[in-house]
């Protein structure tokens, strides 16, 4: 039984409760939310919720259609593959240690990344890109000391034909 990740992509309307009927949906029937986003779209009565799961196939055929039955889901799609765009963000404390600071500075020129925080003991960067690209970046930086990193997880759109 083949588990991968999927982003499930959702238009809603933007009314009280309808994000905890769709968490609701997942956790009565045991089921993991590895990453959720929830944002306004350019309709103000319309959200869109981005959310990553893992399974196989047919439970996340299962999972879709159980989220089209519920009242206030206008769409649902599975973004995963090459037909979406895909990013994700982070905001991650580096201790910046005085002999560590250039080789981070260094890191972050490279990763196209911005210091938009600095301190005596620390700098906090903002990265944007896919997970390896975030998975690498964090591989570097750890030796110098990670104090905290906040994830917005993936969000995705559909790509646009030509």
């Amino acid at each position: 039984m083949n588990s991968e990740k999927h982003i499930l992509t959702m238009l809603v309307d933007n009314e009280p409760g309808v994000l905890s009927r769709v968490v609701g949906l997942f956790s009565g029937r045991g089921y993991n939310i590895e990453s959720l986003c929830v944002a306004e779209t350019t309709d103000p009565e319309v959200s869109r919720i981005t959310m990553v799961t893992k399974g196989n196939a047919p439970l996340i055929e299962q999972i879709e259609k159980q989220l089209r039955k519920l009242v206030n889901v206008i769409k649902v799609r599975d973004l995963s593959g090459d037909k979406s765009v895909k990013r994700e963000m982070a905001l991650v404390c580096v201790r910046a240690k005085p002999e560590n600071r250039a080789e981070i500075l260094r890191i972050v020129d490279i990763f196209r990344c911005k210091v938009v925080d600095v301190g005596p003991e620390y700098y906090i960067v903002e990265v944007t890109g896919d997970e390896g690209k975030l998975s690498a970046l964090l591989k570097l930086l750890k030796p110098m000391g990670i104090k905290k990193i906040a994830r917005t997880g993936t969000i995705a759109l559909f790509r646009e034909s030509a």
